[in-house]
């Protein structure tokens, strides 16, 4: 049976895989529905190891399976900086032309500190310069939540005039992420007024052709 290094407690462990997964890369195109991967980056001595974190990205395309890059329910807000994401989503870009693998890109608003607070402005400028990279390099865009709008929102109506900037501008039509506190502490405010949220996707689809 393989083994895998995985950390327990703390402490990296060599745990035994009691029963391998039965599942084979698919002999044509998946047909019934698109799946995205949010996949983590490997860990190198000196920071990312991108031949690996590549070869995962191969991987999972092998199994018909799309990437959604650089995102917030991977490695965004919890240790990748939105510097070594512009590279990561370069990188994996290229790699996604190479092998015809489907891939799309999260953009946010986090080279904003979460210690200090952000205007409007601030938060439209920021998501814009993280969708004209993605968007630069040939990618669609994944528009994720931003703690920095959750923070300064004081209504729906701040919502609405972000996404409301944001969408019409991309390219390609966009797909829209959010977090709950599941995921994020600091979306806790948001989360509960589920009406906002409804609204906040309405935005989104009404942009979506």
């Amino acid at each position: 049976m393989p083994e895998l290094n995985l950390p327990l407690n703390g402490v990296m462990t060599r745990v035994r895989i009691e029963r391998a997964c039965p599942y084979g890369p698919p002999s044509k195109p998946l047909a019934s529905r698109i799946a995205y991967a949010a996949a983590h980056v490997v860990a190198g001595e000196d920071g990312i190891d991108w031949e690996s974190t590549l070869a995962y990205r191969r991987h999972l395309w092998s199994y018909g399976l799309g990437v959604a890059e650089a995102m917030d329910t991977s490695q965004r807000g919890m240790g990748l900086s939105w510097e070594q994401a512009r590279e990561l989503i370069a990188r994996s870009l290229e790699e996604a032309k190479a092998c015809k693998g489907l891939i799309a890109c999260g953009a946010g608003t986090d080279q904003l500190s979460d210690e200090h607070p952000a205007t409007i402005d601030e938060i439209i400028a920021a998501y814009e310069d993280q969708c004209d990279w993605v968007e630069s390099h040939g990618g669609r865009v994944i528009l994720m939540a931003s703690r920095a709008l959750a923070r300064t929102a004081k209504s729906i109506e701040d919502y609405r005039a972000v996404y409301g900037r944001i969408l019409p501008q991309l390219q390609r039509p966009a797909i829209l992420h959010w977090l709950g506190e599941m995921f994020d502490p600091k979306f806790k405010a948001v989360a509960d007024d589920f009406d906002a949220i409804e609204t906040l996707y309405g935005v989104g689809y009404r942009y979506k052709e």
